[in-house]
């Protein structure tokens, strides 16, 4: 009688979707958003429009920011918040925009806008947001399953560099619009599938 060969066990995968929040008159003008600044009405209407690819709208997760609660419900979604998830603090920045700093704080926006990373004078750097999100990512490496994630450009961006192990300073150059999509997946090693814009 034959032996019965035993095949080693390959672990189930994580796919994970990270999706920008829809645009605020923040993200359109160009400015630092405050955690209640909701979508402008251009960002609510294409959230409305956009559709998650089948199997990730079962378990979807959202920045506490009233953006992309917006973005989940204008999509139909019902997301439970997760704290990881929220933007880069800017501290006495937050909800203010390019045009008005560049009038009261020019240097100072002028040194942000050439390395981004350091955050803001009081505000978080991209190292603290990478740790924060890095940690959650930890822990969904080990949740086998499908899940979306509504977050913000630079979180995703410090997901990305947490997850595939690239320096800091390159993400600002990843162009993470309103409803792009990140698409990531876990068997042993994070891997990239695919950065699809809205």
């Amino acid at each position: 009688m034959a032996r019965r060969q035993h095949l080693p066990e390959v672990p189930l995968a994580t796919s994970l979707l990270l999706l920008c929040a829809a645009s605020t008159p923040s993200s359109r003008i160009g400015g630092f958003p405050a955690l209640d600044e909701g979508l402008d009405a251009r960002g609510a209407h294409d959230a409305a429009a956009c559709r998650l690819p089948p199997g990730f709208d079962n378990h979807v997760l959202c920045s506490p920011s009233r953006a992309a609660a917006q973005t989940a419900q204008a999509m139909g979604l019902d997301a439970s918040v997760e704290v990881a998830l929220v933007d880069m603090d800017a501290g006495r920045w937050t909800g203010r925009s390019f045009a008005d700093l560049s009038a009261a704080e020019p240097a100072a926006l002028s040194d942000w806008i050439a390395d981004p990373t350091q955050g803001t004078a009081d505000g978080e750097t991209m190292e603290s947001v990478r740790q924060r999100v890095g940690g959650w990512l930890d822990g969904m490496a080990q949740s086998p399953g499908c899940v979306c994630a509504i977050s913000h450009a630079m979180t995703i961006r410090a997901a990305l560099a947490h997850a595939l192990g690239f320096p800091l300073v390159t993400t600002p150059a990843i162009d993470i619009a309103p409803l792009s999509a990140v698409r990531l997946s876990f068997n042993r090693i994070w891997r990239l599938q695919a950065i699809a814009p809205h």
